[in-house]
């Protein structure tokens, strides 16, 4: 636990002020905040044997807004029980409470501030009784730092969307920025049927039939013990239109006003977000927003679809900036690429959640500041250079391995391979995060 903190206010700089934070920030762009995770995570262990001492509270602050006009970048800090997190950041996904190939010691390493886990999966194995058993999921996984659990509505709803053909199969998806490429056994979400009560699904595991209410979606994440948590939302198919869209928006109101109900009765230092719905329909996206401003949600969640590509989702991010509470961080659901953190960040988005970055590693797409790289291809055979030679710190973070050698390690299936692919993406990412935050503090974007 750590020592309490006074409730911060949003500092305005003098001009003097401002160029040390943003000489401060700059130097972050070479660690890209490995040093204030580390920091932070061994602060939380030399302060947790001191029982008496209560946990920081979870609380925003905005250090600087950019002055680019047009503009509603920020650079912020989220302070949470587990530590605080440099805003905007990136926040990889560990679906089963577990980066695919990193460790956690690896991932606070590689500049992981948050991590986000599923609640879905964690519900069909090992369930909520057993990390809580193990003294949360912080304890269960050996994390340190903040963890964001979500409520099991997306993958509930969205990969009970899947459609298949007359044989079974899934069909790929089209039309949506965040549609699923690939399908597994823990892809087919067995959905039986919704309510308002909740909805009912059968495990993919062993086939028990489990009932997930605003409530109980809760109560799971308490057990969890998640520094942030996100209420129970219905999320509706990209093509659902006019008043099937408006329905399943009023439903989620009323599952969030529930959900935000039976976290009030035991917080527990949580925060919860709510999540913004209404699809790419302006009227019912503020509509959402104006729900979530008049209720005691502690930041926002952009979810729902977002449009088929870049662009729209960018258009959508700019009508809707203007109408978010301002004094509360803002993440958005789903999308963390390494162009669209740079361009989202100008709508004041202060974290993005994705498993793109070390899904595509595994498969053997690399980031690079001159793009994304195919290490599958020959041309790498006999590549001796760093994965990205401009980056000492990221070479260092993988033990200065060649292009050739990951090259070698992917074409012989090695499971070297995914440890340090996924390790290179995920700090790649991180240093981009602490390039974004320079770009807002130098009111560049």
């Amino acid at each position: 636990k750590m020592a309490p903190r006074t409730k911060p206010t949003t500092l305005v700089f003098s001009a003097a002020l401002m160029l040390t934070r943003a000489s401060q920030v700059a130097t972050a762009v070479t660690r890209f905040t490995r040093a204030s995770s580390t920091a932070a995570a061994t602060a939380t262990a030399t302060s947790a044997a001191t029982a008496t001492v209560a946990p920081t509270p979870f609380s925003f602050e905005v250090l600087h807004r950019s002055r680019k006009p047009g503009s509603r970048a920020r650079i912020g800090v989220i302070h949470t029980p587990h530590g605080d997190i440099e805003t905007p950041a990136f926040v990889p996904v560990g679906t089963n409470g577990a980066l695919k190939g990193v460790t956690s010691a690896q991932a606070d390493d590689c500049g992981v501030q948050l991590m986000f886990s599923n609640t879905y999966h964690l519900l069909v194995h090992p369930g909520p009784e057993v990390i809580e058993q193990a003294g949360g999921l912080h304890k269960f996984m050996g994390r340190r730092g903040p963890i964001i659990t979500d409520s099991g509505g997306f993958q509930l709803f969205s990969l009970g969307q899947i459609e298949r053909d007359e044989n079974g199969d899934p069909i790929a998806e089209g039309g949506e920025l965040k549609s699923r490429s690939q399908y597994s056994k823990e892809d087919q979400s067995c959905i039986l049927s919704v309510s308002e009560e909740g909805a009912q699904f059968r495990s993919y595991r062993d086939g028990r039939l489990i009932m997930l209410t605003p409530e109980s979606s809760v109560q799971a994440q308490k057990a969890f013990g998640a520094d942030i948590i996100i209420p129970l939302d219905e999320l509706p198919g990209n093509d659902v239109t006019g008043s099937r869209l408006s329905d399943s928006v009023a439903r989620s109101h009323r599952w969030m006003a529930r959900s935000l109900r039976e976290h009030k009765t035991d917080v527990r230092g949580q925060a919860m977000y709510g999540v913004l719905h209404g699809g790419t329909d302006r009227a019912l996206r503020a509509e959402s927003a104006q729900f979530l401003s008049e209720r005691e949600f502690d930041g926002t969640a952009i979810g729902g679809s977002l449009g088929a590509n870049r662009k729209e989702m960018l258009g959508l991010l700019a009508d809707i900036a203007p109408t978010l509470p301002d004094e509360r961080p803002v993440h958005l659901l789903g999308i963390a690429d390494e162009v669209s953190v740079i361009s989202a960040s100008v709508y004041g988005i202060d974290t993005f959640d994705s498993c793109w970055p070390t899904r595509v590693a595994r498969h053997g797409t690399l980031l690079t500041r001159e793009g994304r790289i195919n290490i599958r291809a020959t041309k790498f055979l006999t590549d001796f250079r760093h994965i990205e030679p401009s980056i000492p710190e990221l070479a260092d973070m993988t033990g200065c391995v060649t292009r050739a050698y990951m090259h070698h390690l992917f074409k012989q299936r090695e499971p070297l391979f995914t440890m340090l692919a996924s390790m290179h993406n995920i700090a790649f990412m991180n240093w981009q995060m602490a390039r974004v935050r320079e770009m807002i503090a130098s009111d560049q974007i």
